[in-house]
């Protein structure tokens, strides 16, 4: 039986050998290796041997199994090398040819206006603060002169978690927990950008979500006069030199008095157009000296200290500065309408 192990050895692996095509090396592991293959026969015939040369045996069969298993594999692999080195041979790529650009983004409208009123107000000493977009009523309402049963609450009617857990309707709460934390120190000088949330039906000027800065002012003998030129300034730095504004009396309930700032008309110079109204005048935002109760909630002294706030919506300015004529342009992630606002 050794000589005929031999025999089958040297005669499989000359075959292997000249092999010229990956079906032929399949027939040859079939013959040899498999199930009815010619080392399975002779491995049936080892019952009839002697207990001294079944181990003797069983080794040559062992050698004679691994020395054609790696004949077939190395023969295998030429053949997979060759039909790999063919296909990329007959699918040569020019690499002259100049590469495919890939397209950049560019920042989001409102994440703009957002970074350039932060620039502003940086630079006229306030920090940026932010706080949870998921409040506590207490925060949200309370905090702000707006117990539970005040009527203004229908006006900022928001998405509830709990009875006590909310979506916040401002980003006022940031002012409230920016103020506890100051402890009645001064001077603060904060700004607070954020989402806020309100159950408002949405059309081309309103949004369930939408995007609020806020900002607040505390120290001794601050005054209106403070807020206007604070304002003023905003407005002149962010839609132009020659820019005007005007307070008109107004009501919130945490800022006592409260006034509603107008922008003069860009578009007319303020003489009157349609996108004005024919007023000369834009609605931007509103604001306020912050109202004693607020002041004391927060740990300060309303006799002894003063501040102002006031409150910006994000998409207001950039629908006024891009004359956007629908908020919903900015959320739908339209390519056309954002390639607009690329820079580069």
């Amino acid at each position: 039986m050794q000589t005929r192990l031999q025999e089958m050895k040297e005669s499989a692996l000359g075959q292997i050998s000249q092999v010229t095509e990956a079906a032929q090396l399949q027939d040859l592991r079939v013959k040899y290796l498999g199930k009815k293959g010619e080392l399975t026969e002779l491995l049936r015939g080892m019952g009839g041997l002697s207990p001294e040369e079944r181990p003797v045996v069983g080794q040559l069969v062992n050698e004679v199994r691994e020395a054609l298993e790696a004949a077939f594999f190395g023969k295998q692999k030429a053949f997979e090398e060759a039909a790999l080195f063919a296909k990329l041979s007959s699918q040569t790529i020019d690499v002259t040819l100049p590469g495919r650009p890939v397209p950049a983004g560019t920042m989001h409208p409102l994440s703009r206006i957002i970074e350039e009123i932060e620039d502003i107000f940086i630079g006229l000493g306030f920090e940026v603060a932010e706080g949870p977009e998921v409040e506590m009523d207490h925060f949200n309402f309370e905090m702000l002169n707006l117990p539970k049963d005040h009527p203004a609450r229908d006006m900022q009617d928001t998405f509830y978690v709990t009875e006590e857990l909310l979506l916040r309707t401002q980003t006022s709460p940031v002012q409230a927990r920016t103020m506890l934390k100051k402890e009645g120190k001064t001077p603060l000088k904060m700004i607070c950008p954020g989402k806020v949330y309100r159950r408002d039906d949405d059309d081309a000027t309103h949004s369930h979500q939408f995007t609020q800065i806020e900002g607040l002012v505390i120290d001794k003998k601050i005054g209106m006069s403070d807020l206007k030129g604070t304002l003023l300034t905003f407005a002149r730095q962010m839609f132009g030199e020659n820019q005007q504004i005007r307070l008109r009396p107004s009501f919130f309930p945490f800022t006592e008095p409260s006034v509603e700032v107008d922008l003069q008309c860009f578009n007319c110079g303020g003489h009157g157009c349609r996108v004005c109204k024919q007023t000369g005048w834009i609605e931007i935002l509103g604001a306020g000296m912050v109202h004693p109760r607020v002041l004391e909630m927060a740990g300060y002294n309303p006799e002894e200290v003063s501040g102002f706030a006031f409150g910006m919506g994000v998409e207001r300015i950039a629908m006024l500065k891009y004359a956007v004529e629908d908020i919903r342009h900015f959320y739908t992630n339209d390519v056309r309408f954002l390639r607009q606002f690329n820079r580069g």
